[in-house]
């Protein structure tokens, strides 16, 4: 399922920011022309050329060749879903009960998530549970960093774009100064100062509303991500240790929201009652 509402957000900021400098001072009145006061390209060379030249110089190869991806996190919906982690990790729980941890060698093939397989075939191997948990949790702890570093290469645009608009909006104001003539009183010193203070605009629009957007929904997403990594390692562990597959379901349904909590135990009451139903009946007849 696709999530666009990072880019309706970002595209809404953009129209309320342009329906604002369209209003004149009467509400009932539009002067689109207004918009062409707010457009200078050297402005938008200095902001964005400025900070994407930083980003460039802030970062390796490796790391800006995954900005395309970025984007792609950015429409694309919650991949991670705990129930369902949770739910298969029961599933698992009650085959290796029933048929031992070398049964779940091909039910681990079958995912899809390579932390989930690893994670199984680590049991299924015999680990010694300690290096099974430091493994697991060092892989989750790379996670978080390889996370932070994307996220930090908007956080830091972000704080770079206004830092660059106040450059713009200094070389518009020592141009101002350059092209007054005491002497005679001549100088462009309007056009000036609003070609300096333009460069200030861009730099917090394209922070705030761009850079800071991204940043966000790439840290929500890495979230999600890490909790549900949280609920695997939890489970395996516990598949390896032979809990119940019961008390299981119950210690990782811990991890999520009271609400959702109680949905999900709800879903599975509504579920057992059709098989308590036809057991009934069957007594009867």
């Amino acid at each position: 399922m696709k999530d666009i509402m990072t880019i309706v957000g970002i595209v809404a900021g953009f129209l309320l920011i342009i329906l604002a400098m369209i209003f004149s001072m009467d509400p009932l009145g539009i002067d689109i022309t207004k918009v062409f006061n707010f457009v200078d390209l050297p402005s938008i060379f200095v902001v964005l050329g400025g900070t994407i030249a930083t980003i460039i110089a802030s970062y390796p190869t490796s790391t800006l060749k995954k900005v395309p991806k970025h984007m792609k996190i950015l429409v694309s919906g919650n991949r991670y879903d705990p129930l369902q982690y949770i739910n298969t990790l029961v599933e698992f729980s009650r085959i290796a009960r029933k048929n031992g941890l070398l049964a779940l060698e091909e039910k681990a093939n079958e995912q899809t998530d390579p932390f989930f397989r690893q994670s199984i075939m680590l049991i299924v191997d015999a680990t010694d549970p300690e290096k099974v948990k430091t493994i697991l949790e060092n892989d989750l702890d790379k996670l978080a960093t390889r996370h932070e570093e994307a996220v930090g290469i908007y956080e830091k645009a972000s704080a770079m774009a206004p830092a660059y608009g106040m450059i713009g909006t200094l070389i518009g104001l020592i141009n101002m100064l350059k092209g007054m003539n005491v002497t005679s009183g001549e100088s462009n010193i309007g056009q000036d100062m609003s070609v300096a203070l333009i460069t200030t605009f861009y730099g917090c629009v394209f922070a705030n509303l761009f850079f800071n957007s991204i940043a966000n929904k790439l840290r929500v997403r890495s979230d999600e991500e890490y909790f549900c990594k949280e609920i695997i390692i939890a489970g395996v562990l516990s598949i390896q240790s032979g809990e119940t597959p019961n008390f299981m379901e119950e210690k990782l349904l811990s991890f999520l929201e009271q609400g959702t909590r109680e949905m999900a135990l709800g879903t599975g009451a509504a579920q057992d009652e059709p098989k308590k139903g036809k057991k009934k009946g069957k007594k009867e007849s």
